[in-house]
């Protein structure tokens, strides 16, 4: 074929097509990139330079399509039998790249970070991601699980309402699932599943708008920044039981030295875990402006910050009280959803004049954007530090550090 009609869902649906491709270089999202008869083709299942046999799973009748590699023809150095009979093609959306070495895992992160830093935001700079202790498995301490409609729970099936009934899971923190598989749930509902830094395991049955409690206290404990922390296993913590201390000291590493006295704001601040630290540099006579819009994690951080008299809890969203916290800051820490800051937010923090604005992500699009448009405001990437705190996944969590030029 020598050339391809303009491509229109009328005219080009690929699905269930099988393609021999050469597969080029990784992309944001947990795929490489291939190119056939003229088109994009999203591979998931692959490594860069190898050719696979690939199964079109999606096409909407546009430049591009997405399929899973079924067979390989030539493999990559990196290539690896994953731990998980669930990760291939058709099988559970929740890893990436468990056919790959963890090293090959962190360097197609570092790719995808680098790469979307220079194309959202014209920034050219090398990334290394830093492995967490703990190797590639039995980490995720924090999980949503599906039900079927006979009550089993399980794990969706990727870009996919499926529900695979799985029997364990592999990343899971050990013993986070047994006590959730060991009994039947409401058909077609969620499962949320904690196992806190004391070992117990908390679920609750999300149903209809609703949430129920059925495992554990519901109370979790955590420890991390030399703290203990008490609070609702549904509040926000890291999922990798060493993200926090790793995030914490790279937070305060682009915070740098803030003299007592000193104003700092914990924008999307959870429970706390950044402000305590924040309000131990800047002493009693400081201020910390800790905004969160949880109410769980915003009762956690008025308890488990009560002897830091430093810190301001405010309750609200970011974007709704930005023009009214006090200050000026001498320093904004900002760790927003995976969506990221957005133009209008960032522009209004660069805008309170902060000498450094330190922003936690774990979206490289999100984060490249959001460090693109406070550089349009007068800032400049001063240092990136990137962490393999979700192994097996695409995800990835960077600490930016900006400094007013």
């Amino acid at each position: 074929m020598s050339a391809v009609e303009p491509a229109t869902a009328e005219t080009l649906d690929w699905t269930d097509r099988l393609l021999e491709v050469d597969v080029g270089p990784v992309a944001h999202g947990g795929h490489c990139v291939a190119r056939h008869e003229g088109r994009v083709v999203f591979v998931r299942h692959a490594l860069p330079g190898e050719r696979v046999r690939a199964v079109v799973t999606e096409d909407g009748g546009g430049s591009f399509c997405r399929a899973d590699a079924v067979g390989v023809l030539t493999a990559s150095p990196d290539r690896v039998e994953p731990a998980c009979a669930w990760a291939g093609p058709g099988g559970c959306g929740g890893c990436d790249w468990q056919h790959a070495t963890p090293a090959a895992q962190r360097a197609l992160k570092a790719t995808v970070v680098a790469e979307q830093l220079a194309r959202l935001a014209g920034i050219e700079r090398e990334v290394v991601v830093e492995e967490l202790p703990g190797g590639p498995l039995d980490w995720r301490t924090r999980m949503r699980m599906a039900v079927t409609d006979d009550g089993r729970p399980g794990l969706r099936a990727h870009r996919s309402h499926e529900v695979l009934p799985v029997g364990d899971c592999p990343i899971a923190a050990p013993g986070a699932l047994l006590p959730v598989l060991e009994r039947e749930w409401t058909p077609t509902a969620e499962v949320e599943v904690v196992r806190d830094a004391d070992g117990e395991v908390h679920a609750a049955e999300l149903f209809e708008g609703a949430r129920h409690p059925e495992i554990g206290s519901g109370t979790a404990h955590e420890r991390a920044a030399g703290r203990t922390w008490t609070l609702p296993a549904a509040a926000f913590w890291q999922v990798h039981p060493h993200a926090a201390d790793a995030v914490v000291d790279a937070v305060l590493e682009g915070v740098g030295d803030l003299a007592p006295g000193a104003c700092a704001w914990d924008l999307y601040g959870g429970a706390g875990l950044i402000a305590a630290p924040l309000a131990e540099r800047v002493g009693p006579e400081g201020r910390v402006v800790l905004v969160e819009s949880d109410p769980d994690a915003t009762a956690a951080a008025g308890e488990c910050l009560a002897d830091l008299p430093a810190v301001q809890v405010v309750r609200a969203r970011v974007e709704k009280v930005l023009g009214a916290l006090p200050g000026p800051p001498d320093v904004i820490v900002a760790d927003p959803p995976r969506k990221g800051l957005g133009r209008g937010p960032a522009g209004e923090l660069a805008g309170r004049g902060a000498a450094r604005i330190v922003l936690v992500a774990c979206d490289p699009a999100a984060l490249a954007r959001d460090v693109g448009a406070l550089v349009e405001h007068g800032y400049r990437l001063d240092a990136l530090r990137a962490f393999d705190a979700f192994p097996m996944t695409h995800h990835v969590e960077c600490v930016a550090t900006l400094l007013l030029a």
